[in-house]
């Protein structure tokens, strides 16, 4: 199947402005960063499992920003409620001297959607500490735990330590980058910053022989997105909650890219039926329409590890952002995007291994849900990622040597028909 067939009816499609895309490539090569290596398209409206380009031709994006466009793009109930407070002026970022309701309400809907975290410092509910980007938040974690070390583990201030992964990724900022094992994300950007210890992704034994008498945290992906779409042992997120309780450090997950329904549940903690103590989200958070992220743990350890004047941000929970993680929460809920994923995605690994059993080019597939990659046995999976943009399909690579197929929580079967049809084509290749 080609773009051609699900050609609008009508061209152009300008979207924002009518500048041309030639137009739009010189101006990011002459004004932009070079950080990214893009797919050679220029998106002009972007609704539901589809963007669409100048010309009119339609896209599977089966990408959604890396998980943050979970319920679809302009999901409905989502823009109706950002709409609504733009046009009723509740939406502007508002001094945090004063109290909004919208914050307020996000808090309390976020604090009760979340299981109650870290029980070992008993059922106090859980508090919430919003951001923008998700690697604020991923920081304000390691604040969390690097303060736990110091205040009730009696570890000297500046010497605590926190067990990370290989390949992991948690963002671009400083600190996260100077616990990265990619050598791009770092070079150059020294110095660095010290207090982690990083061990093999899913290695137990690992992380035992890691722990020392600083050791304050353990940071963890549940399943590694950019890290190559790893998914580790069973056991592991079990493994790694034993190992903080009988080393009494904290237990910190990162479901930035795999939480709120992307691997078939609402978390990706509760595939293992463990809770961590402290919780990382973002990205769909908002329904991926305003840049939202919240650090989340049990209200004791919040009260503990933050006080006034040892955080804040100006545009973090601010309302217009509140107002769309509410909606998105409720559309997550009500739509049960969680289950959708459960059974679209295995409707969909199953395809793909059939394809995968007459391909030469893949070497494994591996997801839960709709997180799944497609290992390529050339570590050239860009490669065919361009070649399915081709097909009218948008996806990415993961790593290197792997294909990333994340789409929206609910994606048609028809959606999918179309996706493995540009995978019976790239693959199938001589």
């Amino acid at each position: 199947m080609s773009r051609s067939s699900i050609r609008l009816q009508k061209a152009p499609v300008y979207g924002y402005s009518q500048t041309p895309d030639a137009a739009v490539f010189a101006m990011e090569e002459r004004c932009g960063a070079h950080h990214y290596d893009r797919l050679r398209i220029v998106v002009r409206s972007a609704q539901g499992s589809w963007i669409t380009d100048v010309e009119g031709n339609m896209y599977l994006d089966c990408l959604a920003a890396y998980s943050a466009a979970n319920p679809g793009h302009h999901h409905p109930k989502i823009v109706k409620a950002v709409v609504k407070a733009l046009t009723g002026n509740y939406a502007s970022v508002i001094s945090n001297v004063v109290y909004t309701d919208p914050l307020a309400m996000f808090l309390s809907r976020t604090a009760d959607f979340v299981p109650q975290l870290g029980p070992r410092f008993g059922s106090h509910g859980n508090k919430v500490l919003p951001k923008n980007g998700g690697v604020e938040s991923v920081e304000t974690a390691i604040k969390t735990a690097r303060y736990y070390g110091w205040k009730k583990k009696g570890i000297p201030d500046g010497r605590q330590e926190i067990i990370v992964f290989d390949n992991n990724f948690h963002g671009r900022m400083i600190s996260v980058v100077s616990f990265s094992t990619v050598p791009k994300y770092k070079e150059g950007f020294g110095p660095l910053t010290p207090g982690f210890v990083s061990v093999p992704f899913g290695e137990l034994e690992a992380v035992r022989a890691a722990v020392g008498p600083n050791t304050c945290g353990i940071l963890a992906e549940p399943m590694q997105g950019e890290g190559g779409m790893r998914i580790p042992p069973v056991g592991f997120l079990k493994g790694l909650r034993q190992i903080a309780d009988d080393n009494d450090l904290l237990l910190l997950l990162d479901e930035i890219q795999v939480g709120l329904g992307r691997t078939g549940k609402n978390f990706c903690f509760q595939h293992e039926d463990i809770v961590p103590d402290g919780l990382v989200l973002g990205k769909a958070l908002s329904g991926g329409l305003i840049p939202l992220s919240a650090f989340v743990t049990n209200a004791r350890l919040m009260d503990m590890a933050f006080r006034v004047g040892s955080d804040g941000s100006t545009f973090g929970g601010y309302p217009l952002a509140c107002v769309a993680g509410v909606a998105a929460l409720d559309v997550l809920e009500q739509e049960r995007l969680a289950e959708s994923s459960a059974v679209q995605g295995e409707k969909l690994k199953r395809r793909i291994l059939k394809i995968a059993a007459r391909s030469k080019h893949i070497k494994e597939v591996r997801g839960k849900g709709l997180f799944i990659g497609i290992e390529v046995k050339e570590a050239n999976a860009m490669v065919f990622c361009r070649k399915l943009l081709e097909l009218g399909i948008i996806v990415n690579d993961s790593h290197g040597h792997t294909v990333r197929i994340s789409p929206p929580l609910n994606i048609t079967d028809a959606e999918i028909d179309f996706l493995l049809s540009g995978l019976e084509t790239v693959f199938s290749a001589p």
